[in-house]
């Protein structure tokens, strides 16, 4: 589940990333308000941390930016202003939560679990994705094959998710790598290697037919044949 941080003091953004990637989270982080803007309004994100003080565009302008144009990312607003008028405004401008600084990391990771529940609870349940006897469930972030229900960390589930998202198709290293670890394209970089062995050990190992393919020289793809 990808979480989206904007926030330009760099030990609290790396202190949140940590957290973050520790509590099952695939953080994007962006130090400055017009990179989280844009990632933000490219990308999707589960919920956004966002830091009002920011430079090249405040933290209320990304939110009512971010909203003008449709985007319904959940934001949790950090701030160092710990005001009622202050909250209000994070609010009025499009917040779903506000947390004064200093604060504490199980707090707010507390808070992001418990904002996510209220939006699942609102929402109608997105449909089960199906390649062969695979089935994968984003909502309750379950992968069944057959009737085995198949342990994963984050990042397989987020490349099963990717795969079953687009059954047939071949996805490239460089497109893994952007979508699941966020980073541009390094051909000497192993991480995709070992998470696709990672991710067949789980899936196709005790099981046929075998669904996770290698392309050579233009990446992998998910397909039953």
């Amino acid at each position: 589940m990808k979480i989206l941080i904007i926030e330009d003091d760099a030990k609290i953004a790396d202190f949140l990333e940590d957290g973050f990637r520790k509590a099952g989270f695939l953080p994007d982080v962006a130090s400055d308000g017009m990179k989280g803007l844009d990632l933000a309004l490219i990308h999707e994100y589960a919920v956004a941390v966002v830091d009002l003080m920011l430079p090249t565009l405040d933290g209320l302008s990304i939110i009512e930016k971010m909203r003008h144009e449709g985007v319904a990312t959940p934001v949790i607003i950090l701030s160092a202003k710990g005001s009622v008028s202050d909250r209000v405004k994070g609010l009025r401008a499009g917040g779903d939560d506000y947390l004064a600084k200093p604060f504490s990391f199980s707090e707010l990771l507390a808070r992001v679990h418990a904002l996510l529940r209220r939006i699942e609870g609102n929402l109608k349940p997105v449909a089960e994705l199906e390649v062969a006897d695979l089935v994968l469930d984003p909502w309750k972030r379950e992968a069944r094959r057959g009737d085995e229900v198949i342990p994963l960390h984050a990042r397989e589930f987020a490349l099963l998710e990717l795969f079953m998202r687009h059954p047939g198709r071949v996805i490239s290293k460089a497109a893994i790598l952007e979508e699941i670890y966020d980073y541009n394209f390094d051909p000497q970089t192993n991480v995709v290697d070992v998470l696709i062995h990672r991710l067949r050990a789980k899936i196709d190992k005790d099981h046929e037919p075998k669904l996770i393919h290698t392309k050579r020289g233009m990446g992998y793809v998910l397909k039953a044949s």
